[in-house]
């Protein structure tokens, strides 16, 4: 979560007036995270989360990220509601942007995840993959194979400023995926950005998922590899095997993995750590001025990406056949 947009407290209000949620008491800034403008806003009938939704997001998608939420919520994942206007709107506009509130969950993220979140996260996971399964609605991942070469263009050899090579690292990696990534795995809903902050726990127990605005049809076994990515790796740029052990166990409790995905897995997780490169090398190439973000260091996952171009077997990352 970020914040790029400033709103003007009488607009705020204004804006929030039209839910039905009760006076506005109270609207402070999120400063985590790259992606859109995020408020929390405190009202006489409790806490919400507004958004209004910058850069990557397509506004014609957004019936796609709020559906989901409505649909996974009644499937017993447990997700942000979006809150309807008087005229039974999800979306509306505010300083020129679209916006939407959604509920407010209870819950901390955990900044030094331990085996035992890892395996409840693992099971989430599979949990959201299989609410997902009936849910019409259909969504490219734009940030899959072939939207790489793009961001790496936007990048330019001004890549090579954060890491001396970087550039051609970086388009090597593009070519290889290019010409073998993984086609025909079992797809349907992925979160595609469950990183730990984007997931609450209460006592130990995972008590939420939020932030589904890169959410997309993918390959199930491609939303796990981001996961061990951003989740498995110690500070110090290490894999914990116990953690990624933990985490697989805990995905394989609810849905097992196919011969296929396992094979495909070592090169999943090469190519998301890939994504994740890309995105920040070029977030961290374009903060906006006076913008309240403080973009994410795209050398942690060229570290990560080196790692993975050592893999040879899914067991490396803790799985257990």
């Amino acid at each position: 979560m970020a914040v790029y947009t400033e709103v003007p407290d009488d607009e705020m209000a204004a804006f929030v007036a039209r839910y039905g949620i009760g006076d506005l008491l109270s609207a402070k800034g999120i400063a985590e995270g790259v992606e859109n403008s995020n408020y929390l806003i405190r009202t006489t009938q409790g806490a919400f989360i507004l958004t209004l939704y910058e850069k990557r997001v397509n506004p014609d998608e957004l019936p796609f990220f709020l559906g989901l939420m409505q649909h996974l919520a009644r499937r017993g994942v447990i997700c942000p509601q979006p809150v309807s206007d008087g005229r039974g709107q999800m979306l509306g506009r505010l300083a020129g942007r679209p916006a939407a509130i959604v509920t407010f969950l209870d819950g901390l993220s955990v900044r030094r995840p331990t085996a035992a979140h890892c395996q409840e996260l693992g099971r989430g996971l599979a949990l959201l993959h299989e609410a997902g399964a009936d849910f019409a609605m259909e969504r490219v991942n734009a940030l899959s194979v072939p939207g790489w070469r793009p961001l790496a263009a936007q990048a330019g050899t001004d890549a090579d400023r954060v890491s001396p090579g970087l550039a051609r690292r970086v388009a090597a990696e593009i070519a290889v995926h290019e010409a073998r990534w993984p086609q025909d795995l079992p797809r349907g809903v992925i979160h595609a950005d469950l990183f730990p902050n984007n997931v609450f726990f209460i006592g130990g127990r995972l008590s939420g998922l939020i932030d589904f605005y890169f959410a997309c049809t993918d390959a199930f076994a491609y939303d796990l590899a981001i996961c061990l990515n951003s989740w498995c790796f110690e500070a110090d740029g290490s894999f914990n095997l116990t953690k990624g052990q933990a985490m697989l166990a805990g995905y394989e409790s609810v849905r097992p993995l196919t011969e296929t995905e396992v094979e495909a897995l070592p090169q999943l997780c090469r190519g998301s750590a890939l994504r994740f490169l890309l995105t920040r090398l070029v977030d961290w190439l374009n903060v906006p001025a006076g913008a309240l973000v403080k973009p994410h260091d795209p050398l942690e996952y060229d570290r990560k990406l080196a790692f993975h171009q050592r893999v040879l077997d899914a067991r490396e990352y803790g799985l257990k056949r």
